[in-house]
């Protein structure tokens, strides 16, 4: 079988050359793609002869899928699926299967670092020393005994909550369902409304669904307390963002960090939340550390290595 890497995945040289002997020692065909391209077109030609395809969060419409004929499994080096047209694959029996769990300590270190970041004005105080000010009447706020309201108590949103406590923080958790492990960390479970009235910062950790579509709108911010904090390293789409650029300027909230947006970095010039006072942005990079891309390459080589022994 011919098996595509259509897009680089950060790993070393080394195990480039261990995932290509492996696979041709098997006797399958091994292509990897050192640069990434978006093009439907790019993608089509990358992937059209392949039964296998390696993919991370690439754009994947029906139009590119229904011109890859040969094309039986999905290996996603990624979290989410919303990249995918999933219907399709499954009217077409392609099978889809993605890297949960490879980046949760990558991403949940970055959403309580981004907390620190905004509580102490770490960026900002880079910008005022670099100007050749001192830190004049400037005082930070700790981490330590502030009440955080966790959005999603999946696997990340429980390694955030367990960062958190050890931080000493109060902890509140809103979810579809209530998980055993979180209670048994003394976690309240609460309703979304009451989570965002009592919560000194929020941070939200669930994936992109028509539930959760724009779940913190304005309304949502309005509940929030004026010293709050609002952190997002989960889909962009889970926030109204023009209403989080409209509540920071008006003090609805103190603070917002995002490392997710309505779409893939770079963004427009006049993206609304460039002129906002006391908003950090990163750009989609909560997933993207050297022990995490190890981790994913492990993840999704060994699904394809599963799928190919069932055959």
């Amino acid at each position: 079988m011919k098996i595509a890497c259509v897009e680089p995945l950060g790993i070393s040289k080394e195990r480039f050359e261990q995932l290509k002997n492996h696979y041709q020692a098997a006797g399958h065909e091994f292509e990897y793609y050192m640069d990434r391209q978006e093009s439907a077109d790019e993608m089509t030609r990358r992937m059209k002869d392949a039964e296998v395809v390696v993919v991370s969060n690439i754009k994947l419409p029906h139009e590119v899928l229904e011109k890859c004929t040969n094309l039986k499994y999905l290996s996603v080096a990624f979290t989410g699926l919303d990249h995918i047209d999933l219907d399709y694959c499954k009217g077409h029996g392609i099978e889809v299967q993605n890297a949960a769990g490879y980046s949760t300590t990558a991403v949940c270190e970055l959403a309580v670092g981004m907390m620190i970041d905004l509580l102490r004005q770490v960026t900002r105080m880079d910008g005022i020393i670099r100007e050749g000010k001192g830190r004049g009447l400037f005082l930070g706020r700790e981490l330590k005994g502030k009440t955080v309201g966790i959005v999603g108590t999946g696997a990340i949103g429980t390694a955030t909550i367990k960062l958190l406590l050890a931080f000493g923080c109060k902890v509140l958790a809103y979810n579809r369902s209530q998980h055993e492990e979180v209670k048994k960390l003394g976690v309240e479970y609460t309703t979304l409304e009451n989570l965002l009235k009592e919560s000194d910062i929020v941070s939200l950790h669930v994936p992109m669904t028509p539930e959760t579509k724009g779940l913190i709108g304005k309304r949502e911010l309005q509940m929030m307390k004026p010293t709050a904090l609002l952190v997002n390293t989960a889909r962009g789409m889970v926030c109204d963002i023009e209403a989080v650029a409209e509540a920071l300027k008006k003090g609805t909230i103190a603070g917002a960090a995002f490392d997710v947006f309505e779409q893939e970095p770079p963004l427009p010039a006049s993206h609304c939340l460039f002129d906002t006072p006391n908003c950090l942005l990163t750009p989609h990079i909560a997933f993207a550390t050297e022990e995490s891309f190890a981790e994913r390459a492990d993840i999704v080589f060994g699904h394809v290595d599963e799928w190919l022994a069932a055959k």
